[in-house]
């Protein structure tokens, strides 16, 4: 990407909190590296603008107005498009961290952190480098899901269509109560109580992308 008139980068804003937009378009105007090119609230709208990019990194909230920073990510992919990212996250939890990374992510910032971290990590992303907090990079694909067997799996995707363990035990060729069982340790290491729980968190991993059980 070009770089913006006389050596600035040009930061783009995609955020759904119009509080968040106005501090952290007056912290960009405010710094001499940096030109503000534009702001919008969705993801749609951020990804018309990353086909033909006018912004040099691009600055956007977990949670937009119709989809996540993970959606963007995974659909900026799907469609071939280029655009040097910042996730700007109000969540603590390092499954997004890890989640925004195996999608390629450039840049990770917590919108509680100091702001010279998040221009650091601008400047970084917009010279081409990848800015993220510290992270184990050897467990970058742990989940929940990864703990389990390939049978433990495919018993676990039975659940989500709806199976009931009858129907399990008669096309397994197994007792139900041995069914149970085998339920019993799944709930275990996926540490739920029940199956309501085991299916919704395999539907939280399904949604993380294709390495999130691997």
């Amino acid at each position: 990407m070009r770089g913006a008139p006389e050596g600035l980068f040009r930061v783009l804003i995609a955020e759904r909190n119009p509080l968040v937009v106005a501090a952290l378009g007056d912290m960009i105007k405010n710094d001499a590296r940096f030109e503000l090119v534009g702001s919008m609230q969705s993801g749609e709208a951020f990804l018309a603008a990353a086909v033909k990019p006018e912004f040099d990194v691009a600055v956007l909230g977990w949670k937009l107005s119709d989809m996540n920073g993970a959606e963007v990510l995974e659909e900026l992919r799907q469609r071939g498009l280029h655009a040097r990212v910042i996730i700007f996250s109000n969540d603590h939890d390092i499954a997004i961290l890890k989640q925004c990374v195996r999608l390629g992510v450039q840049g990770y910032c917590y919108q509680f952190d100091d702001p010279a971290i998040l221009f650091d990590t601008l400047v970084a992303v917009a010279h081409g480098r990848i800015c993220i907090p510290y992270l184990d990079v050897s467990k970058i694909n742990d989940t929940p899901l990864s703990r389990l067997t390939t049978r433990e799996r495919e018993l676990l995707a039975v659940l989500a269509d709806g199976w009931t363990n009858l129907q399990i035990a008669a096309r397994t060729g197994i007792s139900e109560n041995t069914v149970k069982y085998h339920l019993k340790n799944l709930y275990d290491k996926l540490e739920v109580r029940n199956r309501a729980m085991a299916v919704a968190l395999y539907a939280t991993e399904k949604s993380r992308g294709p390495q999130a059980s691997s």
